[in-house]
């Protein structure tokens, strides 16, 4: 709260977020976050539940304002692709150059395997404004709840949270869509496959998988 521009998203935001909350009968104090961007139809889902619950319950959608690049995974610096994969934010900027952002921990282990190597590129963030060159741009009104949202589930102790980034909602027409118009793509479609199942789990059970970095740049999904 240091910060002119966290104390003027609180000033603005924190009703609406407290209001959301309530409705969804979660406590700010047990706050626990779970993030699933989709490149296509350029949404980001907020999803919540109490610490001492078991699923989560979707509490947010908001549109992201703009985002680079086509659906594939990122693999290079320059390419301005928005990654897709398994992430989580690993650090909060309240002084961003575009008013505030979250960084997400690009490149992940498969993509460290399965990107040019020296060449992976970084600091891919969740941020303000409407500009994108790999980045997603959220613009600043709703960067600032966004913001909000992750302090305050950090502030009732989470301790990380978790962000999947796809290509698009992974129904099974869209992936099949996706995978025959990619099909000679092995690496997209691997990712894919991965990205589906855990789509699949999640809308069936609204638990977020456990995801394992296998060493050829493949993931387990459980």
């Amino acid at each position: 709260m240091s910060y002119t521009r966290v104390r003027m998203a609180y000033v603005e935001k924190e009703k609406l977020v407290l209001k959301n909350l309530s409705q969804h009968s979660i406590s700010r104090d047990s706050l626990r976050l779970y993030l699933r961007a989709f490149k296509s139809e350029k949404v980001l889902e907020l999803w919540a539940r109490n610490e001492c619950d078991t699923s989560f319950a979707l509490i947010k959608e908001m549109e992201i304002c703009e985002m680079s690049g086509y659906p594939g995974p990122k693999r290079r610096s320059g390419d301005l692709q928005v990654p897709e994969g398994f992430y989580h934010i690993s650090d909060l900027n309240p002084y961003s150059k575009y008013f505030l952002s979250m960084e997400i921990n690009y490149p992940n282990a498969s993509d460290s395997i399965r990107g040019v190597r020296g060449r992976l590129g970084n600091q891919i963030y969740i941020h303000g404004d409407c500009i994108s060159s790999g980045c997603l741009a959220m613009s600043d009104e709703r960067i600032k709840e966004l913001f909000i949202y992750c302090i305050e589930a950090y502030k009732s102790g989470q301790q990380r949270i978790d962000i999947t980034i796809y290509p698009a909602k992974l129904s099974d027409p869209k992936f099949k869509d996706l995978t025959t118009r990619n099909s000679k793509n092995k690496d997209k479609i691997s990712l894919w496959s991965d990205l589906k199942r855990s789509y699949d789990l999640f809308e069936a059970a609204k638990i977020p998988p456990v995801v394992t970095f296998l060493p050829d740049g493949n993931h387990q999904i459980n």
